[in-house]
């Protein structure tokens, strides 16, 4: 059986060290995160949180492996919703690969957990959460949609 997974690859115009910039900076994020904001000091074996504007943790977990502006590794459990919750930690790894004027980002999500509904949820969610990212990189302006917290969770 294989273990639920979800993977996307996209080409963003910019350089490694925004693209980096910009998927940890707390200030950066909340522009095309839904208003989130990440909490870290980003050194191997650190706390993670992702805070919801309310100031709940949305997802917590540790860095496991981090390699400026190369590759970067959590350990990602989700923290208000309760059946999400119960099915544990699962894996979070970006890696960033530059070609030319751009750069590859390689997102990987995956549980060893069967029928993940966590990797479900993130596979319809990091789609958006990526396209605004890479618009707010190559136009200065993120995706309406992603912007703001959705009203009710």
């Amino acid at each position: 059986m294989t273990k639920p997974r979800f993977v996307y690859v996209t080409y963003i115009r910019t350089t490694p060290e925004k693209l980096w910039h910009a998927l940890i900076d707390p200030e950066f994020t909340r522009q095309y995160w839904a208003g989130t904001w990440q909490d870290c000091d980003w050194q191997p074996g650190s706390s993670w949180k992702l805070m919801i504007p309310d100031g709940r943790v949305g997802d917590a977990g540790e860095v496991i492996e981090i390699d400026p502006p190369k590759r970067l590794v959590l350990s990602w459990r989700n923290e208000f919703m309760p059946e999400l919750k119960q099915e544990g930690f699962s894996r979070l790894t970006y890696e960033l690969d530059p070609m030319g004027d751009m750069v590859k980002l390689t997102v990987v999500h995956e549980m060893d957990r069967p029928e993940s509904k966590l990797i479900e949820k993130v596979s319809t969610g990091w789609p958006s959460l990526l396209s605004s990212l890479k618009s707010l990189l190559e136009t200065g302006e993120s995706l309406e949609a992603t912007r703001h917290w959705p009203k009710g969770m």
